[in-house]
């Protein structure tokens, strides 16, 4: 896959350091940003679906964003953490579109990074490790909003270490979807650079030069899933990272993925995710 640069559009949320003895317990947390840790002392686990992860000194741990996780620590366990929103407003994430490793050894200069970043950023350490203390609407608002506000020089120092972190992950990942059809390739960026559009499927089999019935096949094949399907999914989790970090109303969100019918995107998001974008978002607000 021919990637740039310039498409990745990283933001630190947060980042410091964290003490634990036997207190890093948390159940079902999913986020909408990644998770970056680099573990300095003692052990602990995450557990995702049925892996369970162990979490040791000197290597550095991936959870990707709208995955949910359980913490389980018994003992002392320390760790740098950075949360991080990848700011699709520029065009398709590259962090959805590729599987990564959960763990990778750490380069020898990693520690030294991760203290550099919590040194320039201080405004940007949790206050309680609890995810329900900073997991929420205006906590993750603020933190944008102090991210852009920042200096310049601040700015720029903060991305490349960022990046040179991210990048011991990208060395490992893979596309999730190995898709052959150079058809359904283009379909599938045209879809991520279109989510704020109606996306008529009778116009994407023309777009790929194939019959209505013959593209959904073939998308199927190459994605496992058919395009309504994929493109439900794609719309509905920018509009979880839509409800959680920005002012947005519901409405507006829904006119923001191309629904013009409000009543029928609160009914597909209560449909895929259990609540409505209403009880999603007061979900978020709780502290």
């Amino acid at each position: 896959m021919n990637l740039s640069v310039d498409q990745l559009h990283l933001l630190t949320l947060n980042v410091g350091y964290a003490q634990h003895n036997a207190d890093w317990n948390w159940k079902h947390v999913r986020s909408p940003f990644a998770r970056l840790y680099y573990v300095t002392e003692g052990e602990a686990k995450v557990v995702i679906g049925s892996d369970v992860y162990q979490l040791t000194p000197h290597h550095l741990y991936f959870i990707p964003a709208f995955t949910e996780h359980s913490c389980v620590c018994d003992a002392v366990f320390s760790h740098y953490y950075i949360h991080i929103y990848e700011d699709h407003q520029q065009g398709p994430g590259i962090l959805d579109d590729w599987a990564f490793p959960i763990e990778v050894d750490a380069s020898p200069i990693d520690l030294e990074l991760f203290r550099q970043l919590c040194a320039i950023n201080p405004f940007m350490k949790l206050p309680a490790s609890n995810p329900q203390s900073y997991d929420n609407h205006p906590t993750l608002i603020s933190n944008i909003q102090l991210n852009l506000r920042r200096p310049f020089y601040d700015k720029v120092e903060s991305r490349g270490i960022l990046y040179i972190l991210m990048s011991r992950f990208l060395k490992h990942a893979s596309p999730k979807a190995e898709v052959r059809d150079d058809r359904i390739h283009h379909t599938l960026a045209y879809i991520r650079k279109h989510l704020d559009s109606r996306l008529d499927i009778d116009q994407l089999a023309d777009n790929a030069c194939m019959s209505k019935d013959h593209f959904i096949r073939i998308f199927k094949r190459e994605t496992g899933e058919t395009p309504n399907v994929y493109i439900t999914k794609r719309k509905l989790e920018k509009a979880e990272l839509a409800l959680v970090t920005t002012d947005l109303s519901i409405k507006g969100v829904a006119e923001l993925l191309g629904y013009d019918d409000y009543s029928y995107f609160n009914r597909l998001f209560k449909k895929n995710a259990g609540i409505t974008p209403q009880q999603y978002r007061e979900k978020h607000y709780s502290a």
